[in-house]
């Protein structure tokens, strides 16, 4: 099959693929009480089904990087969007708690190749200098499956029956693997004889900016990702109904999309650690509302506001991903999206007690404390990494 040429943003299958990979990665946040009830589980144990789908897509990243790089991007995606489909189906059939988490870590395993491969294909087939605008298109595909997860899962669940959200994104995920048919695969700078896994590892693993980025990726994870699926459960705690928390998360994605259209019109024109420092800031402020009171409108500031740290920080962490080991780019990137779920599972698991006992001030406490060290940290170093490969500083 014939290369791309240079794109100037991603194919509509691959955005489609990562719209529904984001949908159900997010769909069980505002549904954790109600699973909790319904298969009669303490929400602590509950959690699990979480975590253990971030545990899932974290660690099995490394997995699929080193796989697309040998064998392609495309091939890997159709792949795990048929594995995705079926057990996102068993998701929706198994009766009791400790089968729906083995499920769940199946699908989560699965969905974790799409968006990191994804994100591998847009840093193969869009110039450097145009490509964090393309990683934000793919960004806003994956924020408006996010904004329809967050709200629409908490409706489904609670109007109807809470395993019809695991049901549609693993039909959804069926008729994607089957779309990315026609999409060619691009070529890979690291192709060629003598290029194997070991040497994929090596370039990856023996990189100390690399490594560095991978550290600042699985803090934002666990900061991020850790605890914002606990927004919806706060708001649950506080006596809303699922459905209505669920609406309130819907912030977050709506925040996300419009954000990720801002940080498209400022990224040639702003210097990328100046991005990284709003991005942490609106992180930070962000669980800091929460800390102080939980009600619907704090929830959903909160949430928005959690979309533009995503759009700033996170892009332009990813956008470094893709550059910084070109030679073994899909291996990177998996390493990066490892590096990230790893640090939500934990922080999930971690914070699962804390949620039990209604301690969300605390929780949310500690997340936003923990975003100030994490913004001087990405700012800085990246500060230092353009410096010392000649970058030129941006006007705006």
């Amino acid at each position: 099959m014939k290369s791309p040429a240079s794109l100037a943003r991603p194919p509509l299958a691959l955005s489609a693929a990562s719209f529904v990979s984001s949908f159900d990665r997010f769909a069980v946040s505002p549904m954790l009480v109600l699973i909790a009830v319904d298969l009669e589980v303490p929400l602590s144990a509950a959690v699990a089904a979480a975590s253990g789908y971030y545990l899932a897509y974290g660690l099995t990243q490394p997995l699929w990087g080193l796989l697309s790089d040998r064998f392609g991007r495309v091939r890997v995606m159709r792949g795990t969007l048929f594995g995705a489909a079926l057990a996102g189906l068993a998701s929706a059939l198994m009766p009791v708690l400790g089968a729906l988490v083995v499920a769940r870590i199946v699908t989560g395993a699965c969905f974790g190749a799409v968006i990191p491969t994804g994100l591998t294909y847009v840093g193969d087939t869009v110039e450097p200098s145009t490509r964090q605008r393309a990683l934000t298109d793919l960004m806003g595909a994956a924020a408006l499956g996010t904004a329809l997860a967050t709200g629409l899962s908490g409706v489904l669940a609670g109007l109807v029956d809470w395993r019809v959200a695991f049901t549609v994104p693993a039909a959804c995920a069926l008729a994607c693997a089957l779309a990315l048919r026609s999409l060619p695969e691009p070529a890979r700078p690291g192709t060629g004889r003598g290029f194997g896994v070991g040497r994929y590892l090596g370039a990856v693993l023996g990189h100390g900016w690399a490594l560095l980025v991978f550290g600042l990726a699985f803090v934002e994870g666990a900061i991020m990702l850790g605890a914002m699926p606990f927004l919806a459960t706060a708001l649950e705690h506080a006596g809303y109904a699922a459905a209505v928390a669920g609406l309130a998360i819907t912030a977050y994605g709506l925040g996300l999309w419009v954000f990720t259209k801002l940080v498209r019109r400022l990224s040639g024109r702003w210097p990328t650690p100046v991005l990284m420092t709003v991005g942490g800031t609106q992180l930070c402020a962000g669980f800091a509302i929460v800390a102080v009171h939980v009600d619907m409108a704090t929830v959903a500031v909160t949430a928005l506001l959690l979309g533009g740290g995503w759009s700033f920080l996170h892009s332009s962490l990813q956008t470094w991903a893709t550059s910084v080991v070109p030679e073994a780019r899909g291996t990177t990137i998996a390493f990066f999206a490892a590096a990230l779920f790893v640090g939500s599972a934990v922080a999930s698991w971690a914070a699962g007690p804390l949620a039990e006992h209604g301690r969300y001030a605390l929780l949310f406490g500690l997340a936003a404390g923990a975003a100030i060290p994490l913004t001087a940290a990405a700012a800085l170093t990246r500060h230092r990494y353009g410096a010392l490969h000649g970058e030129r500083p941006q006007i705006g």
